[in-house]
This record gives structure tokens, sequence and C-alpha cells, in this order.
């Protein structure tokens, strides 16, 4: 029997703070809540290789404080707002008990049932979700994929999706961060949209 997975907003505090507890990491996020930067334009501000601040970008990501934009080649990144706010939210509640739980256990079923998936695909699942629902985003874009290619999966072929219906069908997934789940849709090419952004689309692009 696995062991029971217990998803905590104290755990995303703790891995917040660890997040944040390191000099150059903090010195990023505090460059992206200023403005949008990219990959390039950080490593000069903070002295740093190209792929020291990607990896200090991707743990920023992992926790919610930062969301990435693609335009052709180029990665921009800025603050995530509504991870911030949500961050700050729980450091004002930092001295009070948590509420009585019951630890539950994690039904992968449905994942061994992805006839789709390989083994590779449905490891990163079980590592990332519980009970069909995402508990964190992996750090590695490799381990990304099979996530947003079971996201994909839940939107039909020739039928236009509102800006709304969208949301709300990725909150059912990770309410925690759908909006930087729809953008990755987007930039994957899973997902179209109209240039307003008010009507997404299936491409059909499912690997």
């Amino acid at each position: 029997m696995k062991p029971p997975i217990i998803v905590w907003d104290d755990k995303r505090l703790r891995d917040i703070l660890k997040t944040l507890a390191d000099d150059n990491r903090l010195q990023i996020f505090r460059l992206v809540n200023a403005r949008e930067h990219t990959v390039s334009e950080l490593a000069d501000e903070v002295s740093l290789s190209d792929a020291t601040v990607s990896h200090h970008l991707a743990r920023l990501r992992e926790v919610g404080l930062v969301t990435l934009r693609m335009a052709g080649n180029q990665h921009f990144y800025s603050v995530h707002s509504a991870g911030l706010g949500h961050f700050k939210r729980l450091v004002a509640e930092i001295e009070q008990m948590p509420p009585p739980y019951e630890p539950t256990y994690s039904d992968d079923s449905w994942i061994d049932a992805l006839d789709w998936a390989s083994d590779e695909d449905k490891a990163v699942l079980r590592e990332h979700t519980h009970n069909g629902t995402l508990t964190r985003l992996p750090r590695q874009q490799k381990r990304l994929m099979p996530i947003l290619r079971w996201l994909a999966r839940l939107f039909e072929l020739d039928r236009l999706y509102s800006e709304k219906e969208v949301n709300a069908i990725l909150k059912g997934a990770y309410a925690h961060d759908y909006v930087s789940l729809r953008r990755d849709l987007v930039d994957f090419k899973y997902l179209r949209r109209e240039a307003n952004g008010k009507t997404y689309w299936s491409t059909g692009k499912l690997d």
C-alpha cells in the first residue's frame, strides 16, 4: 500500500520560504517583480550564468511565484500575482493552527487506464497528482509535458471554448495555478486562442 499523500498549505509555505532563502533566487524574484525579464537580462543583472538563472527561475516557478510567457524563441519571466498573493495570505496566517484532517490515499487506477501514456508518463503523473488533481508542477520541462498531454485530452476537438470554460476545466486539475497551465497549453501548441484571448480551441496535438 502506498503511503498517504497529504497536500497542505503549510507545506506550500515551507516550500516557498525555502525557495526564497537563497540570496540569488530572492534577488531574481525581486527583479521579475519589478518588470518582465529574459534569462539573459537576469544573468547580466545578478552576474550568474544563463543556466544557473534558469535553474533558479524553475524553482520560483514551481512554487508559483514566477510565470513564463513565450514569444517565438524568447522566454519572458515575471511575477505571478496570484501566487504571490497566496503566499502573502499564508504568511499573514502563519501563527494559526491548521484544521484537523484525515490522511487520504491516492487512487491511481485512472493513470493505469491511460492507454496513450508511456510508463515514464504514468510515473510523472503518479508523482504529481493526487486522486486526479495536480499537487504541484514539475521543475523540468520534460516532466511537464506528460501533464500537458493529459490536460490536452480534456478538450474536445471541433469545439470552441471561452476563457472562462478553459479556466473551469483547468481549475479542476490545478486550482492553484490554472493560469500558468493555460499559458503552457497555448505555448506548446496544445491549444490555440484568438488574438483577443476570448476564444480557445484544441489543435488536436496529443504528443
